[in-house]
């Protein structure tokens, strides 16, 4: 399996090419990287991709009916449809301020949702 991606931990952009090794001590040899960064990211983007979470939950109380939100660490992409259900079920009363926790450790990822700004 070969894959090529672009490295996004830093605003270089490298195009980087990622294949199984298994003479490697990781399992995969990663080039086009300029920093082992580069090599950190590819590999956990093919072994266990993350992303951070935005949406919006229900507010009452306020002048907008819909709250921002965000993970405050990225969640594995595989669990992102289940977590958004859970987000879907909440409904917080103003006044929110931005960084309150809205759902803590959200389906044991270890991620917070937090409100995104002041209602």
């Amino acid at each position: 399996m070969k894959k090529d991606m672009i490295c996004i931990v830093c605003p270089i952009g490298c195009h980087l090419e990622i294949e199984e090794d298994e003479k490697s001590l990781l399992g995969f040899k990663v080039t086009g990287n300029q920093c082992k960064r580069g090599q950190e990211y590819a590999i956990e983007e093919i072994t266990n991709p993350k992303r951070i979470l935005t949406s919006t939950v229900k507010i009452k109380n306020a002048h907008l009916s819909r709250l921002p939100v965000r993970t405050n660490k990225p969640v594995p992409k595989d669990k992102i449809f289940e977590c958004m259900k859970e987000i879907n079920k909440v409904e917080v009363t103003a006044p929110i301020r931005v960084g309150d926790v809205i759902i803590k450790n959200i389906l044991g990822t270890g991620a917070d949702v937090l409100a995104s700004r002041d209602m």
